[in-house]
């Protein structure tokens, strides 16, 4: 089975399908897909994925788009270590911690709307990462209050698709220079996460073209 996996390096949501792919053990071919550059839009690209994001995956002739969408799909076509938990009460509390970042948080600060905050509103590089840290602050509130103070990942004993959507999210907090230290439970957590292989493999200074 050929895997291919059209991203960006820096992409929140790409990074959350690397971690996906490396904990199912799965090799796949990556095909850089420059945001700043455009590639996405390319008639080339939109003709696969109207949408014009990534990531996309490409298995055979399926291209799946959207990083929940395809983590759900590996999940149910692929063994190995479950990323979404099979019991219904512990599936739902994973998946509204992920959706509280891939839904609430990461749409608010992704590069597009800080480009429409820049070129069509004209607010300031100041204002804008003032935008961009006020709703990590304020999903991490909630997050921090969700995370079970007692467990090493959010996931409880293994890391799901909750600690596959944080991990990406915690890296542009710490690249934005958001302030952490009200959220002692997911920076540890973080810490956690990024000393196992397949978090560390997909990190995008280990994946940059």
């Amino acid at each position: 089975m050929t895997i291919r996996l059209y991203d960006y390096w820096r992409s929140s949501a790409s990074y959350r399908v690397r971690i996906a792919l490396n904990m199912k053990g799965l090799a796949y071919e990556a095909v850089p897909t420059s945001l700043l550059d455009g590639a996405q839009r390319s008639p080339d690209y939109v003709a696969k994925n109207p949408q014009g994001f990534v990531p996309m995956l490409e298995v055979g002739g399926l291209r799946l788009t959207q990083s929940l969408a395809i983590i759900d799909w590996l999940d149910a076509t692929q063994p190995g270590v479950r990323l979404i938990p099979s019991d219904p009460d512990k599936r739902a509390h994973a998946l509204a911690m992920a959706y509280l970042i891939a839904s609430d948080i990461h749409p608010l600060n992704n590069l597009r709307i800080l480009k429409y905050l820049k070129n069509e509103l004209g607010v300031e590089e100041a204002a804008r990462d003032d935008w961009y840290r006020h709703w990590i602050i304020e999903g991490f509130a909630a997050l921090e209050a969700m995370a079970d103070r007692s467990a090493p990942y959010l996931g409880g004993e293994e890391p799901n698709i909750a600690d596959i959507c944080l991990v990406p999210q915690m890296a542009n907090a710490n690249r934005f220079n958001t302030p952490l230290d009200a959220f002692p439970n997911l920076v540890r957590i973080d810490a956690g996460c990024n000393v196992l292989e397949p978090f560390r493999a997909a990190r995008p200074d280990a994946v940059k073209p």
